[in-house]
């Protein structure tokens, strides 16, 4: 070994010869990388091409079954006397649905065809799918249901009947089974390769066709495990990698079925594709074999040839870079061996010079940050932190080996992580400014709030690394955390006040519009309050308005919202509650402010709330609707006779 490495020529011999090694590996690599990402881009298109095609074929379908609805139900009429025999002579309409029913104005199955035992008679007002079709006059596809009747999955495709005036005369609904039923079953023994399937799930998350049968009507898992199949649910299309079902990585591309409301999705597991790729390496290898078998021998041969004369001066670069002499002396007849040796010589001289330049000007930078109040540090173009000064050392308790092991995107809060670990790495591809204000813990575990501008180091136009400045903003952002909390709060009993309240109405009417989550709002004010001002003064009134607040928060969800709305007026806002529910919760607050008292002078004082309760309704477009609702609801409480609940 000490023969091989001892001289200039040998290094080079060696040196070539492992380079050669390593450029060809790279090549191969490449080439690996190259053809495995084309194979899975290929893949990727296909799997979307195929979930598209079904995403159409299905939407086709559904539109069918729709359309031919539509045209059954303009046939239909309630002075027919046969309406079942009007089904049951629809064979072609039941070739697209298991089954037919004509639902009435009043929510009650009055005909179906074929004949299903206990179909007749059932109420389904509870079902989502009459409300809706009530409500909007519109087409639906109804969240998957079980039958009562039947015991078993299904979807209503349903469409509204009117009246010559167009208001709605009940409904016709085609029943389509989704285990067995032809709209959803086919796609079951649908194999994309050898081990890839189709699957089909509502935008809710229910999984209505999948090859394991067990899933049917159970909910896909969340966005912490399965996130492209949560963006797909939020009406993303699109392809992405992850996780099946069963922990498996596979590729995915999923298609919006928009008429139903339901999400196509296509899988293939990765290991499919590992057996591609595996004999993609394999002819690769036997190529590199040969190729390497026939070209080493050649190439050490020459380098070994045209590197003898380069002994000598290899032999004067050691002695410069032991320091034995100050420049290369080479006597030699070869034109290029005296190129190389000036130089080395011209080098030698420069990058004295340089080091001499760099120590003043490394000296002059270390000084001028060190001196300066606000937290500086530099990092390379990698990210690795070089240099902080003494300011932001001070600031954070953290010294230059803490930065080191977790570079600038360490010590921060938990919920700052991901998106200032994006920003930072954007920063370090594209060169852009990083500026941005997070939580960050200090050594001692102290959370500081930071202010960080980060900004790249040109010379000339090339980049030479970052500088970054911090600043301590803790007291700026507590003042204006501070400044909103009073500004959405009522100051006496801590509650919303008025326009906090509001927003949080507007929130839940937006809900409302768009997925139509139910909510409720309670208004009230208190009987028999003046008396407490009167008698006892402002101080007393205050006192009980407190003691409701603190008797309000009591009783309601840590989900709804309490507001003092005004001077002795009260509201509730209950989200994802019906009006039934809310009924219930109402005389439970109505009690609990009955129970509260306050004493002056040996009198005691209680006061009875008139509560008008109200839902979102349909026609809800903006809060203050709602409001006067819930208003004349409590209006009409009071003149009832106080401590009354009128919805």
């Amino acid at each position: 070994m000490k023969w091989l490495l001892g001289t200039l020529q040998s290094r080079l011999l060696l040196g070539l010869g492992i380079g050669w090694l390593v450029l060809f590996a790279v090549g191969l690599i490449g080439a690996l990388a190259s053809g495995s990402g084309m194979l899975t881009d290929a893949t990727r298109e296909h799997l979307e091409y195929e979930a598209t095609l079904i995403a159409q074929h299905v939407e086709r379908a559904v539109e069918t079954r729709k359309s031919a609805l539509a045209r059954l139900g303009d046939d239909i009429h309630w002075d027919d006397d046969g309406l079942h025999d009007v089904l049951a002579n629809q064979d072609g309409m039941l070739e697209l649905f298991d089954a037919l029913a004509v639902i009435s104005p009043q929510g009650r199955v009055v005909a179906d065809a074929p004949v299903q035992v206990g179909r007749i008679g059932l109420d389904v007002t509870d079902r989502e799918y009459f409300e809706y079709v009530r409500q909007f006059h519109d087409a639906y596809v109804s969240e998957p249901f079980i039958g009562r009747a039947t015991q078993i999955p299904l979807v209503m495709i349903a469409v509204p009947l009117e009246t010559d005036d167009g208001e709605f005369d009940g409904m016709l609904g085609g029943v389509v089974s989704i285990q067995g039923g032809t709209l959803i079953s086919k796609l079951r023994s649908m194999r994309i390769g050898d081990e890839g399937y189709a699957a089909l799930m509502t935008a809710s998350g229910t999984i209505l066709n999948h090859p394991d049968e067990s899933l049917i009507m159970q909910q896909v898992p969340g966005v912490d495990t399965h996130p492209a199949l949560d963006l797909a649910l939020s009406g993303w299309s699109g392809t992405a990698e992850g996780e099946l079902l069963n922990g498996q990585q596979a590729l995915q591309a999923y298609q919006q079925v928009w008429s139903a409301n339901w999400v196509v999705g296509v899988y293939l597991p990765e290991s499919q594709l590992d057996v591609m790729i595996g004999r993609f390496i394999d002819e690769l290898w036997w190529i590199g074999a040969i190729t390497l078998a026939l070209m080493i021998p050649v190439l050490w041969a020459l380098i070994r040839g045209l590197l003898a004369p380069l002994g000598r001066l290899e032999h004067q670069i050691a002695r410069v870079g032991r320091g034995d002499q100050s420049h290369v002396e080479l006597n030699t007849g070869m034109r290029e061996l005296k190129e190389i040796a000036d130089t080395i010589n011209y080098f030698v001289e420069e990058r004295r010079h340089a080091g001499l330049l760099l120590q003043d000007r490394q000296a002059f930078l270390d000084a001028v940050l060190a001196s300066s109040p606000v937290g500086m540090f530099v990092c390379d173009l990698s990210g690795r932190i070089e240099y902080i000064n003494t300011a932001l050392s001070e600031l954070t308790g953290h010294e230059l080996e803490d930065y080191r092991r977790g570079g600038v995107i360490g010590h921060l809060h938990a919920e700052e992580f991901s998106d200032i670990r994006d920003l930072w790495k954007d920063t370090l591809a594209t060169g852009r400014e990083f500026q941005r204000q997070f939580r960050y813990f200090t050594a001692n575990g102290e959370l500081l709030w930071l202010e960080v501008h980060i900004s790249l180091v040109k010379d000339g136009e090339r980049p030479r690394g970052y500088v970054g400045t911090v600043k301590d903003i803790t007291q700026r952002r507590e003042q204006e955390a501070m400044h909103r909390w009073e500004a959405e709060h009522d100051p006496l009993t801590g509650l919303l006040n008025r326009r906090g309240f509001e927003r949080c109405l507007a929130d839940a009417l937006a809900a409302w519009r768009k997925t139509t989550t139910p909510s409720v709002l309670l208004l009230f004010d208190l009987d028999h309050f003046k008396p407490i001002n009167d008698e006892g003064g402002h101080a007393l009134g205050d006192e009980m308005l407190q003691r409701i607040a603190d008797a309000l928060n009591a009783c309601v969800r840590s989900s709804d919202s309490v507001a003092r709305h005004g001077g002795d007026e009260f509201a509730v806002l209950m989200p994802g509650c019906n009006l039934e529910q809310a009924q219930r919760a109402a005389h439970e607050l109505k009690q609990a402010v009955a129970d509260v008292a306050v004493e002056h002078n040996g009198k005691h004082y209680r006061v009875t709330p008139s509560m008008g309760l109200t839902a979102l309704q349909a026609g809800d477009q903006d809060i203050d609707s709602v409001l006067a609702r819930a208003d004349a609801a409590s209006y009409e409480a009071k003149t009832k006779g106080r401590n009354q609940i009128v919805s």
